[in-house]
């Protein structure tokens, strides 16, 4: 049995929730429709998430811009609509500045079904002004006092051949265009960059900026345990094989390092980047999110999960209430295990104690918050690594019984919706009795722990299954 050990009379690290900042989602045109509206105004509520980034607000299906016998048109209404929904709710954009609107496009390359256009302008001074008259309007319209609290961010992953057509060096220009146009508005806006794949091109970024005494008041970049850019069909279980325990914390500290002192945000990440792989709707995807969000916490300032929802279409639209997606809740609003997870990381403290002991597949956290303390357990591999059911002793020092004590699971047989939907055969529109059966199998319960006082504190064991994650919340008298 291993056993963890923490001293509730030593003081703690500060914990950031990172996790909270910001929460992706696919493409602006999804957040027009009433089903999304209902599932963020949820996600903000119960996850507590402040910000929310997608792709193609510029994309010519939210008519930002257009080209009408000969004149150039400039349309805001769609994502107006879509931001004033988002403020009313208390939440604010992470705007990405994504795809070219086909007016001002050098080419006809796309990506997606909906056909985000990825080449680079071809005219810089039109780009400009169309940024320009964006941002100012926002400003207009909200503020300026609100708008410096958004963060405004240069395209998605120009690293890859997939988003983008030039070359590094053509990136760098649009973001000076890009930069210099926001900043004409207002000097104390927020832009960043380089919103790449896998880490890259972070150093190579600063530098730019550096040499070229451009602003960069944040770096943004994203990363997956996979390959970047997931399509069906990939054989992601190979690929997570393959990954070193660690590796999204690794790759972190190096970014954080090559980012030189500034801020620091992965604007997209998950336990894949395929948009079609069960394990997204399964405990596997909890117990990772756990752990990852935990795991960098210290080193960056937010860390936006890909996505919220899986009301999503990059190949497709899927209507399977289970399909693999990447959203922490189904079509239908099934929250999936991931964002039971989310929600347990959202009730713990900002106060993370030092805990001492080591399994090879569990994990343990201990964080405070005022006289509440929860312990967290994760038992997690990747795919093919050999993992079991674990039983865990932790030991608290300092402390008496507490006044009460509880434990929240996720794991095979706790809030694991996707099991019934199979034992109900799958189907792929479940009624209205179905549909209030999986919203039940999806709850977080509360059980009994036995709690067992010591010469200086308090134990309790318990058994963790695999990808199994324990949550037990502990109430001492002030």
């Amino acid at each position: 049995m291993t056993q963890f050990d923490c001293n509730l009379r030593e003081s703690g690290a500060p914990l950031a929730h990172v996790w909270s900042h910001t929460i992706g989602s696919g493409r602006a045109s999804l957040a027009l429709r009433a089903d999304w509206q209902a599932q963020m105004r949820r996600t903000h509520k119960e996850l507590g998430c402040r910000h929310v980034r997608f792709h193609a607000i510029l994309s010519d299906e939210m008519g930002t811009m257009l080209v009408e016998q000969g004149k150039r048109l400039y349309g805001f209404f769609n994502i107006d609509q879509v931001y004033d929904f988002l403020i009313g709710i208390g939440m604010r954009p992470f705007v990405e500045l994504s795809f070219m609107p086909d007016a001002l496009a050098s080419g006809d390359k796309t990506v997606f079904s909906y056909h985000g256009n990825i080449t680079p302008p071809k005219d810089h001074g039109q780009w400009a002004e169309l940024i320009h008259s964006l941002v100012l309007h926002w400003v207009q319209r909200y503020g300026v006092d609100e708008v410096r609290h958004w963060f405004f961010e240069v395209w998605n992953e120009p690293n890859l051949s997939a988003f983008w057509t030039g070359g590094q060096n053509d990136y760098f220009e649009l973001y000076r265009t890009t930069a210099k146009a926001i900043k004409s508005v207002d000097a104390r806006l927020q832009v960043g960059g380089p919103a790449t794949a896998s880490n890259g091109w972070i150093e190579d970024f600063v530098d730019f900026c550096e040499h070229e005494d451009l602003p960069a008041d944040f770096i943004s970049t994203h990363h997956y345990p996979t390959d970047a850019l997931g399509r069906p069909g990939d054989d992601t279980e190979k690929q997570l094989a393959l990954a070193p325990r660690g590796i999204l914390r690794t790759n972190a500290r190096r970014t954080v390092e090559a980012a030189r002192g500034k801020p620091v945000y992965y604007t997209e990440w998950s336990s894949s980047s395929n948009p079609f792989f069960q394990r997204h709707d399964e405990p596997y995807a909890a117990a990772f999110i756990v752990k990852n969000f935990l795991d960098v916490a210290d080193l960056v300032k937010g860390y936006s999960y890909w996505t919220f929802s899986d009301i999503f279409a990059e190949n497709y639209f899927s209507s399977m209430p289970f399909h693999g997606g990447f959203g922490l809740l189904s079509i239908n609003g099934i929250a999936k295990p991931s964002y039971r997870a989310c929600q347990l990381l959202g009730r713990i403290g900002h106060e993370r104690l030092v805990v001492t002991g080591q399994h090879e597949t569990v994990d343990a956290w201990v964080v405070r918050d005022h006289a509440d303390v929860a312990v967290l357990l994760v038992n997690r591999v990747f795919p093919g690594v050999p993992i079991k059911r674990e039983t865990i002793s932790v030991r608290l020092h300092g402390v008496a019984q507490p006044a009460r004590a509880w434990l929240e699971r996720i794991d095979e047989d706790h809030c694991n919706p996707r099991r019934l939907w199979e034992d109900l055969g799958r189907t792929p529109y479940p009624d209205p009795a179905e549909i209030e059966a999986l919203h039940a199998a999806s709850e977080l319960r509360r059980e009994v722990i036995a709690v067992q006082s010591t010469n200086d504190g308090v134990i309790f064991h318990l058994d963790v299954p695999p990808d199994g994650i324990a949550c037990i919340t502990l109430k001492f008298a002030p």
